[in-house]
């Protein structure tokens, strides 16, 4: 289901009036898309749920602080589950292991486009990281999209630290050189 930004942004600007009505169309329209991004990041449905709920709320408190000239209200929300799972994890010290073949499945699917807009900023972004090095394009999305730590990085692509730390450096260079 696609979601149009602009409707978004419309249900967000009365979700920060503390319309509950607004909020509960913004929930039935982005948790699904929420959902499935905190699944990849914590592999397990109990946490996703109990996250989902979390991002919700924090949501419903912090929509003032949206700023629509930075981010579309989905990367907005999308980063809010992302980093809540992130603290999430931090807090149960949970695990996370992917097999090797599953990485480069998903990198190949279009993971950028959460809200399903096909602007020139994510087209561009998705040209940018094809063009790194696979170790520095696998650090970048096991960081940013996976919620792995450096150190989680290393033990799964079985390489020391100080490497992880190089590709990520180096990757973020160049990312930013393209997409300037």
């Amino acid at each position: 289901m696609e979601n149009n930004p602009k409707e978004l942004e419309s249900l967000l600007a009365k979700v920060i009036l503390k319309d509950r009505i607004a909020f509960e169309k913004l929930y039935k329209k982005t948790n699904m898309k929420l959902y499935g991004l905190l699944m990849r990041i914590l592999k397990r449905g109990d946490l996703a749920d109990e996250c989902l709920q979390d991002t919700f709320v924090l949501i419903w408190q912090k929509a003032d602080k949206y700023h629509q000239e930075k981010s579309q209200v989905m990367t907005w929300m999308a980063n809010i589950a992302r980093y809540r799972a992130l603290d999430l994890l931090r807090h149960r010290k949970h695990e996370l292991y992917l097999d090797s073949g599953v990485i480069d499945t998903m990198i190949t699917q279009d993971n950028l486009e959460l809200d399903n807009n096909h602007n020139l900023d994510n087209k561009k972004l998705k040209l940018c990281l094809d063009r790194l090095n696979g170790n520095q394009r696998h650090s970048l999305y096991m960081v940013y999209f996976w919620g792995y730590t450096q150190n989680q990085i290393a033990k799964h692509l079985e390489s020391p630290i100080g490497s992880v730390k190089t590709w990520l450096h180096r990757g973020m260079i160049t990312l930013k050189k393209c997409m300037e």
